[in-house]
C-alpha cells in the first residue's frame, strides 16, 4: 500500500487550531505501518472522550469543542481518520474499506493509546466507525454520543440528498473539500476556515479517502459491510452502555437514524438534546453547545 503524507507546512497558522500535533503509529499485516495524527486537550488523567470526525473533514472540525471539554476536566482526543488530516493517506481508492477504517481506529485507540473507559463521540463516518467499535469492544467504553450518524446496513434506503452528495463526489474531477463542508453547515465559513479543510489535500492525489468514503456506505443488503453492521446493530441492542443521541435540527442526511438510535437500550429513558440552528456538521454550527451536552453526559456516568 502506497502512503502519502501531507507536508507539515500545509497545517501552519490554521485559524482557531493551535493544538500541538501528535502522532501514533499502528501496524498490521494487511496495511503495514500507518501514522495517525491527532490532537488532544484537557488533563491527562481526566475521563477520556474520543472524538471521531467524518467525510470529508478532519480533526479541525472539533476545534470549537476541545476547549469546552478540556475546561470540564475531560481528556478530549480527536484523531484524523486514515486518509484525512495529518494522518497518512493511502493513495489508491481501493485501499479504503469499511473494515480497514474500523481496524485503523481500533488499533489507534486500543493498541497505540491503550484507552479505557472511553466515551466515544461519532459524527457522520465517525459514528459508522465508532458504533462498530462499541459493538465489537464494549469492555473499552463507558459511554456513547451519537451525533448526526447511524449504522446503515443497506436494508433501508438512503435519502435523496445523500445520493446527490455521493454522485457529486463520484463525478467531480476536482474534489472541492471546503465547498462540501460548507454545504453541510448552516453558518458561513470564512475563507481561512474553508482553506483549513482543504489543507490536508495539496492535490487530487491525496484525496483517495474522501473519494472512497461515500461508496463504502452500505446501500444494498449484499454490501461487503452489511453483515458486520447487522451484527453490530444486534450487539448494540443488547448493550446497556449509556448513549446520548445529540442530533442537529437541520440535517436531512441522518435525521432518519435518530429514532433508531434512541430505541437502543443505552439510550432509553434519557433526555436527548437537539442542537439548534445546525446542519450536518453540527460541530461547526453548534460546537460549544454540543460539547456542553457531552460534558454533562460524561459527568453523569
Amino acid at each position: 500500500m502506497r502512503l502519502l503524507r501531507t507536508p507539515d507546512d500545509r497545517f501552519e497558522n490554521l485559524p482557531g487550531f493551535d493544538f500541538p500535533e501528535r502522532y501514533a503509529e499502528i501496524d498490521s499485516p494487511e496495511t503495514g505501518i500507518v501514522r495517525i495524527g491527532y490532537v488532544e486537550a484537557g488533563p491527562a488523567d481526566g475521563p477520556v472522550v474520543l472524538l471521531l470526525h467524518g467525510e470529508p473533514s478532519w480533526s479541525y472540525l472539533y476545534r470549537k469543542m476541545l476547549p469546552v471539554l478540556a475546561d470540564a476536566g475531560l481528556r478530549a482526543i480527536a484523531p484524523d481518520l486514515v486518509g484525512f488530516g495529518r494522518s497518512d493517506k493511502p493513495a489508491d481508492v481501493a485501499d479504503h474499506t469499511y473494515a480497514a477504517h474500523v481496524e485503523w481506529m481500533r488499533a489507534f485507540a486500543f493498541d497505540a493509546l491503550d484507552l479505557r473507559d472511553v466515551t466515544i463521540v461519532g459524527q457522520d463516518w465517525g459514528g459508522l466507525i465508532g458504533l462498530r467499535l462499541v459493538a465489537e469492544h464494549p469492555e473499552r467504553f463507558a459511554g456513547v454520543v451519537a451525533a448526526n450518524t447511524g449504522l446503515p446496513t443497506g436494508d433501508e434506503g438512503m435519502p435523496d440528498v445523500w445520493w446527490s452528495f455521493h454522485d457529486a463526489v463520484e463525478k467531480a474531477q476536482v474534489l472541492d473539500i471546503g465547498r462540501f463542508v460548507q454545504s453541510g453547515c448552516v453558518t458561513k465559513l470564512t475563507e481561512p476556515e474553508r482553506a483549513a479543510y482543504d489543507a490536508p489535500f495539496p492535490n487530487e492525489m491525496y484525496k483517495a479517502g474522501p473519494r472512497a468514503m461515500p461508496s463504502l456506505v452500505p446501500t444494498t443488503p449484499d454490501d461487503p459491510a452489511t453483515e458486520a453492521n447487522r451484527a453490530a446493530r444486534a450487539a448494540l441492542g443488547k448493550l446497556s452502555i449509556p448513549m446520548l443521541v445529540a442530533f442537529s435540527d437541520s440535517d436531512p442526511i441522518t435525521a432518519g437514524m435518530r429514532p433508531v438510535l434512541e430505541r437502543l437500550p443505552g439510550a432509553e429513558n434519557r433526555n436527548h438534546p437537539t442542537i439548534t440552528d445546525a446542519g450536518h456538521f453540527l460541530q461547526e454550527d453548534g460546537g460549544p453547545a454540543l460539547a456542553s451536552e457531552i460534558a454533562t453526559f460524561v459527568r453523569s456516568l
